[in-house]
């Protein structure tokens, strides 16, 4: 159990038996009244965010996570099959448990999976991923300085606005947080 003078950004609780971790929390001491705490948590699961107000001395059940870094092998319908490297167990996720991330994972990629007990809930996917463009419209020479973008389909299937000069077989590194096209890498 934790008080909420324990809480920290990052903490994952249960709460109405959901997993909720802190996005942000405040404590507030106002001139009338008790002291309490208002935060900001998102459903682990879901991703909702709510916002939730706690009296100050409340408790709530924190939760330890475990992740394990998994190799991912292949996508079949909507499953995604995962091995772990170390003992050769493979995983297979839906693509809810895998969450958004799902159009930037590559074969081979490694990738941290998250669990509650026995229980696989998420997948933490490296915040940058080379990806090579498969198609997109031919390149134009000398347009590098105007800004403009294109679309590039890469090899995960996600589609990503990329610099006019780059063309197919291309490798780029894109930020799957913001699915934006960072560099060229070859």
């Amino acid at each position: 159990m934790v008080s909420t003078s324990e809480f920290r950004n990052g903490l994952v609780m249960l709460l109405d038996g959901d997993l909720y971790t802190i996005v942000e929390f405040q404590h507030v001491k106002p001139g009338k009244g008790g002291a309490f705490v208002r935060t900001r948590i998102k459903n682990v699961k879901t991703g909702r965010v709510l916002d939730k107000t706690f009296r100050s001395g409340d408790k709530v059940e924190d939760v330890r996570l475990e992740t394990k870094v998994f190799q991912f092998l292949y996508k079949s319908d909507q499953d995604y099959t995962f091995m772990d490297s170390k003992t050769y167990d493979q995983v297979t996720l839906t693509e809810d448990v895998v969450g958004d991330g799902h159009i930037y994972i590559k074969e081979n990629l490694e990738v941290e999976i998250v669990y509650h007990g026995d229980t696989p809930i998420g997948v933490n996917i490296p915040n940058f991923v080379d990806l090579k463009i498969v198609k997109t419209d031919p390149g134009l020479k000398g347009d590098t300085v105007s800004g403009a973008t294109k679309p590039a389909t890469v090899e995960s299937g996600a589609v990503i606005q990329v610099p006019l000069f780059l063309s197919e077989g291309t490798v780029i590194k894109v930020d799957t947080r913001t699915g934006i096209y960072v560099e060229r890498v070859k």
